[in-house]
Order: C-alpha cells, then structure tokens, then sequence
C-alpha cells in the first residue's frame, strides 16, 4: 500500500490496522529469521565444541601427555560453564542483552584459540576453562534473547530450528571430530570454531539491534561469589562421587557439605540486596517451579541416556565409535519433528500444558523400553525404543523454556533463562554421576564370577581390548553391560514418572504475545532489528 492510499488519520475500523500489520510482519519476519539464523550458529559453537572435543581426546593425550589430568579437560569446561551460566543471564538483564552476549562470544572464541595452542595439559585444562566461561554466556545469550525477541506465543514457528542444531551437534560431533583429527590435527578441533564464530559475531553485531539498556542497580558479587562455590561443590562431587573418590568419602561428604553451606548462605544473601543474582520471586510463580523442578528432572534421564546408549550401541551392538552417533538419528529426528509440531501447535492455539504431560509419559514409556534391551535386541528395535524416547523429548525440551520464560517479567528474562538452563544441566551432572554408580556396580557384580583381572575396569574396557577376550569372557561382559544398561534405564523411567506427575499440575497461563499484532503494537513490544534486510 502507497503513502498515498493510506489516510493520515488512524480510523477506528479494525481492517486499516490489520492491513498496516500485515504489511509489516513480512520484513519483520525474515529479519528475525537472519537474526535467529545467527543465534543457532552460536548455539551450534557451544554445542558441538564437547562433541568434537571428545573425539580428539585420545590424540591429545598422545602428544601433550598428563592421562591422570584427561578428565579435568571435560570437568573445567563443565564447571565453568554451569557457574557462569546464572551471572551471565543476570549482566543480560542489567546492561543489555547483545552487548554481553557479543562479550561472551568473544571470550569462547579466545578460549578456543588459546586451547589449541596449548602446549601442555595444564594449560589446555585452564583455557578450557575460558572457553566454558564463554559457552555459559553463549547458551543462556541465545535463549534471552529469542526471549526478547520473539513473544512466547510467536516462538513455537523457530522451535524446529532450535532441536535442529541440537541434532546436528549430536550427529554430526563424533563424525566432524574424527574427521578434523585424523586430517588436520587435533588442534583444529577447537581453532574450528574460529571462522564459525565469527560468521555468528558479524551476523549478530549487523542484524541485531536491542534497546540499550543502563544498569541501575549494583552487581550481587557476594551472591554470585556464593552461588559460584555452591556450583563447583555439586559439579564436583557429581563428578568425583564414585570414581576418583569413594561416595562416603571426606573429600566427596566435605564438597556436598561445602556446597549445601553455601547454597544456604547464597539464599539468605539473595534476600539482603536490591538486584540478587537470582530474585527468590521468582520462584513465587508455581508454574516457574514446577518447569525448574521437571527441567532438572528432564536433564537427568535425558543426558543419562545419551551417555550410556553410545555405550552399549558400541560394546553390545558392536556399533563403532563414529557410527554410534548415526545410530542416535531416530531419537533426534523424532525429538526434531515432535518439537516442530509442538510448537506450531502452540503457536496456533496458544495451548501447551499437555506437551510437558504428553512428554513426560512418552520418555518415561521410552527409558522402560530401553529398559528391556539385551543382548539379543536388534538395531531396529532399539531404534524404535529410542524414537519413543526422542518423541517424549521433543514435548519437553523447548517448552520447558518457554515456560520458564512466560513465567517471568520481561526485564527478569534473562534470570529466567539462565534458572532453566542451570537446572537441567545440574540434572545433567547428577544423572550421569548416578546413573554411572549403578552401571559400573552392575557390571562389577556381573563379571565377579569371571576370574579376569582384564574386567576389573569394567565399563572402563575399550571395544580393542574386549575384541581380544576369550569367546566366553567376551559373552559374560556383553551381558554384564547389558545389566548395568538396564538398570540405568529402569531408574530413569522411575525419575521420569516424577516429572510426569509435576506437569500435571502446571497451569495454562496465557502466553505473552499474538499471532497477529498492529504495526503500533508491534513497534512498542518488539525489540529493533535491522533496518537494511
């Protein structure tokens, strides 16, 4: 429509703003599209970083040595990026969303850099832990910003790019760090992310254009200082529990003591300053609580399963190490479609509570399924086990945030999203330190009778060195795997009823934002892009 066309005057009919609407929404709606085009590319680094890392380990061993510091290279990374996640998502709401994002941006990428240019274990370990401070900004960045950008009634359209990448990470992880690896050298494994990251840094500092905001209140350094420590206890004594030390350890009962002192020191803090970290208001919100309750429970079974599948794909179904990602596509493309439909559902009715009910029973059906697998389970069978699973997923995994996100004021939203993001990856730490407890009890329990000192590793066997056991040692072990798998997937259908249970009673609030809005509307609810699309 031409200046011309249009009268000055705005007309109460309803049919001039709806056209005015119409009118704007097609240049606005591919310029969210560039803008959330850079967002999956960020999420991408952060994402497949650990997948390729992962692959390369074995190498970097070979050349910087330090076996008995391996596991600090993941730990550093994980611990680094849990502790920063909350403060990352508070400095969002004080002074701006893209200024702190592009920050930590910036500091994955040097991180990156200066890990493959490491020349000793010690400084690997250390810039990893730069890097994992970059990562916690980078993760909660993308879902604070999607937040402002696009209203939760609008975000069910963007939701397939979103489990999408997460596929494409899981995939294409193990297959793109063989590759880099074995023809360039693993320190390529991390300058990769060079040119990916600046491809993301040029298409969000041009694109995207957020309100500028001026911090008023002063940074919670006691807050974060204690939630800091609070983290690093949990995250250790996940990550030690059972293996380095004894569960009833000092080291393992002094860290859940160290981290229960300061947690409870952090609450009472949160209470006495005027921006806290993390407002207990918000917790005021039921739906908030229950979402964070079944976000931790979500990140338990889920990052369980994607641990010890692999394993049992590679050991018990004689998978390979790179094939046993492929073998992972059923659940993900079912959690990608199932996530796509979620959304547009949502997006089109502005109904959502039944998918977190919908997701609950369908993981908690999946992980029984898994539950059953043996030795003689066939590909295609567990593959159809595992597709149940990634549909269960799919309801949960993007209205998970998108709950936690409605639930909070607009100026708490990256408080909301740094709280969600958190939780699961807590419950992602204890599931995978518990989970492992029972399998490798499992499995010690069943190669007791065994008589071979090359089983006292249990699942610590390398698929090389169970190729060389004796034809009835080898069976004995595939059954003792396919024991402790059991287990673990047994308990994590238990956990999942819980989750189950708590979305049932969430309450259907209203999504913020409509489809349809009026060009006025749009201009004083949606954030400013662009204008050069």
């Amino acid at each position: 429509m031409s200046a011309t066309d249009a009268p000055e005057k705005k007309q109460p009919g309803a049919g001039t703003a709806a056209e005015a609407g119409e009118a704007a929404a097609g240049p606005r709606q591919r310029s969210v599209r560039v803008v959330m085009a850079g967002l999956m590319v960020a999420m991408l680094l952060a994402m497949l970083d650990n997948m390729i890392v992962g692959t390369a380990m074995p190498t970097i061993v070979g050349e910087l040595g330090g076996l008995d510091h391996l596991s600090w290279v993941v730990t550093a990374y994980t611990l680094a990026t849990a502790a920063s996640t909350p403060i990352w998502g508070k400095l969002g709401d004080l002074y701006g969303r893209k200024g702190v994002f592009l920050t930590s941006i910036v500091l994955f990428l040097a991180g990156s850099a200066l890990s493959g240019a490491s020349q000793s274990m010690d400084q690997l370990i250390s810039f990893r832990a730069l890097q994992g401070l970059g990562a916690g900004g980078l993760i909660v960045g993308v879902m604070a910003v999607i937040g402002e950008l696009i209203p939760p009634r609008e975000r069910g359209k963007y939701q397939g790019m979103i489990a999408g990448v997460m596929a494409i990470a899981m995939i294409g992880g193990p297959l793109v760090g063989g590759s880099i690896t074995d023809n360039w050298g693993w320190r390529w494994s991390f300058y990769i992310n060079l040119p990916i990251g600046v491809v993301a840094l040029a298409m969000i500092t041009i694109v995207l254009h957020l309100p500028k905001k001026r911090g008023q209140g002063r940074i919670d350094y006691w807050g974060a200082v204690l939630l800091t420590v609070a983290i690093t206890a949990l995250v250790l004594l996940t990550t030690w529990g059972g293996t380095q030390y004894a569960w009833g350890s000092v080291q393992i009962i002094g860290l859940l003591v160290l981290g229960l002192a300061a947690l409870g020191a952090f609450l009472f803090a949160e209470t006495r300053v005027a921006e806290p970290i993390m407002p207990l208001r918000i917790f005021r919100n039921v739906n908030f609580s229950l979402i964070s309750v079944i976000g931790f429970l979500v990140g338990f079974t889920m990052f369980g399963a994607m641990t010890f599948l692999p394993l049992y794909q590679q050991t018990v179904q004689g998978a390979s190490a790179t094939n046993s990602g492929l073998l992972l596509l059923p659940m993900l493309l079912a959690m990608m479609a199932v996530s796509m439909v979620a959304g547009r559902v949502t997006t089109a009715t502005g109904r959502y509570r039944i998918f977190p009910i919908l997701g609950g029973a369908l993981m908690t059906i999946g992980l029984y399924l898994l539950s059953t697998m043996d030795v003689h389970t066939g590909r295609f069978a567990s593959g159809a086990f595992m597709a149940v699973l990634g549909a269960g997923m799919g309801f949960v995994m993007q209205i998970t945030m998108l709950i936690s996100q409605n639930s909070v004021e607009m100026k708490d939203m990256g408080v909301g999203s740094s709280s969600a993001t958190l939780f699961r990856t807590i419950g992602g730490s204890f599931g995978v330190s518990l989970f492992g407890a029972l399998f490798a009890n499992k499995v010690a329990d069943g190669m007791a009778g065994s008589g071979s000192a090359a089983t006292s590793g249990g699942a610590q066997l390398d698929p090389a060195t169970i190729a060389k056991f004796p034809p009835a040692l080898k069976d004995a072990y595939f059954h003792a795997v396919a024991s402790g798998t059991h287990v673990v997937f047994f308990w994590g259908a238990v956990i999942s009823v819980l989750g189950f249970i708590a979305a049932w009673f969430l309450v259907e609030t209203p999504l913020r934002g409509a489809v349809k809005t009026t060009s006025d509307d749009a201009q004083d609810e949606t954030p400013i892009l662009a204008d050069a699309l």
